[in-house]
């Protein structure tokens, strides 16, 4: 089952358990998801909803510390639960360790020397890494490589 798929299943159980917080954040995915297959033209592939899913995390963290701010604790609980939703979506994350290891052989590929080749170097790291790790974490592990 593709996780496309997957997604669709479970906005239907949240439907039958009548669970509407999940249901609606279930339903903000879906949109985003066909959001993107209509403005592209193209069939979303595991990746691609990954990727999505990536990016509503990254969202609602950034909410949820605008709300911690701002003294609403009521919306920021909301960001947060939502981000619990959207996580059972990610594929399982690579440590810290593991991201410095798969850093320091991407650093070795393309032979980058100092903190000039930073770009070169998070490129093939994207390409490697895209939703197995937080792209935050593997900036700073770049950083840290290519630094020291």
């Amino acid at each position: 089952m593709s996780l496309k798929e997957r997604i669709t299943e479970d906005m239907k159980a949240a439907m039958r358990a009548r669970d509407a917080e999940r249901l609606g954040t279930i339903r903000l995915l879906t949109a985003a998801m066909k959001q993107k297959e209509v403005d592209e033209r193209i069939e979303l592939d595991d990746p691609a909803v990954v990727g999505i899913v990536d990016k509503l995390i990254k969202q609602r963290k950034d909410s949820v510390e605008a709300f911690d701010k701002a003294g609403r604790k009521d919306l920021a609980d909301k960001e947060a639960a939502e981000i619990v939703v959207l996580q059972a979506y990610l594929p399982a994350r690579l440590s810290a360790d593991e991201i410095a290891a798969e850093v320091k052989a991407i650093v070795a590929e393309v032979g980058a020397k100092g903190p000039g080749d930073m770009g070169k170097v998070m490129g093939a790291a994207k390409a490697r890494l895209a939703g197995k790790a937080e792209m935050s974490l593997v900036s700073a592990a770049v950083k840290a490589a290519l630094a020291g």
